[in-house]
């Protein structure tokens, strides 16, 4: 470097000093920066690995992905139970201390087929039953007259299927034919339900 170009323009020796930023610069570089979080917000899928192109988000890779005719009834079966039977057995389905009895591991809900549970759900419950080892004697409505045999025996699929529970899925028909059965008033507890085959 020549010697002569390290002085300033008034021949003296450059010294330091302060220089300020242009507000235009700076108003350039908040606008990228903005600009850069709305991006990532709209395309980066909330940063969940899930998310592939050409994707935005996790409902799309959902919406996009073939669902099973079982997954569509298990989500109608999720939504009714969570839209009214949740208000007393819990959305959990571990029920609730005077209220009503837990779902999870019950034995009713377990059983090999559905006949004493459907049969519950459709007539409604007056009486002592016992759940895990503890006596219930709380009364449950009879909901026949608010569901389909498809909403119910939905219900009842996704209660069977959730919360660890593992029995089989429950259909319109048997639902059906369990309504065909004229039953005037609630069930009378457990024994009147151990009079119904399991299967």
């Amino acid at each position: 470097m020549n010697p002569n170009e390290t002085k300033n323009r008034n021949g003296g020796e450059p010294t330091a000093g302060f220089s300020t930023v242009p507000i235009w610069l700076v108003l350039v570089f908040g606008a990228i920066f903005y600009w850069g979080q709305f991006y990532l917000d709209r395309h980066a899928g909330g940063f969940d690995e899930r998310v592939y192109a050409p994707f935005h988000s996790m409902e799309e890779v959902v919406a996009a992905n073939p669902v099973s005719d079982a997954d569509v009834f298990l989500a109608i079966g999720k939504a009714k139970f969570e839209g009214t039977c949740a208000a007393c057995h819990q959305i959990t389905g571990l029920g609730k201390e005077g209220t009503a009895p837990p779902l999870v591991g019950s034995e009713w809900v377990l059983a090999p087929g559905p006949n004493r549970i459907e049969r519950i759900v459709l007539n409604g419950l007056s009486g002592p039953i016992t759940v895990k080892g503890q006596v219930w004697s709380l009364a449950m409505p009879p909901w026949r007259d608010n569901f389909s045999d498809k909403e119910i025996a939905a219900i009842l699929s996704y209660v069977r299927s959730s919360w660890g529970n593992k029995a089989t899925p429950v259909t319109a028909d048997q639902i059906k034919k369990a309504r065909a059965e004229a039953h005037p008033s609630p069930m009378g507890g457990e024994d009147e339900l151990k009079k119904i085959p399991e299967l």
